[in-house]
């Protein structure tokens, strides 16, 4: 199942120049937010049980082609701060990033998709990886960094330093 979600992720994930104007001006997506579906919870205390921030919680509820590109590279960066907070053996904290990351993507438009299509093959390929003891394999790592790199001429237009 991770090889196929993984796979779905990749495919819709941009590595070409970004349009500057794609993400301000394109609709949000029409598809349903999955904010309010179940997820799974990481370890007590750990940094997934924490409630989302203002700016997840926009993404979420379909706000993140309203923020903009500003916003929408803001998010991004949040979202890789929890991935790298989770526990290294907590399959479910990365679960978490995974559906945060799939719900950012639904609702944002253009080539900034792609920073959240990576994040979210990343995050699932870690979740399967850890309850094995392992780690993400080297090509969701890659589809990370190629989609920072796509996009990081949009973002930093907009003062914000994607960080990987």
């Amino acid at each position: 199942m991770a090889a196929a979600i993984g796979f779905a992720s990749l495919t819709a994930c941009s590595v070409s120049t970004p349009d500057p104007n794609a993400a301000s001006t394109a609709p949000a997506a029409n598809e349903p937010s999955r904010a309010n579906s179940p997820r799974s919870t990481g370890s007590a205390g750990s940094a997934t049980d924490a409630p989302p921030s203002s700016a997840a919680g926009e993404a979420a509820s379909g706000g993140a082609a309203a923020m903009g590109a500003k916003g929408t590279c803001e998010l991004f960066n949040e979202l890789v701060a929890e991935y790298k907070a989770v526990p290294a053996d907590d399959p479910d904290g990365y679960e978490d990033i995974y559906l945060r990351a799939e719900d950012a993507k639904d609702a944002t438009a253009g080539d900034l998709q792609g920073l959240f299509a990576s994040l979210s093959l990343l995050a699932i390929d870690h979740s399967a990886a850890a309850e094995s003891g392992g780690v993400p394999a080297q090509e969701s790592r890659d589809a990370v960094r190629d989609a920072v790199f796509a996009n990081a001429g949009t973002c930093t237009a907009e003062g914000v330093t994607l960080r990987l």
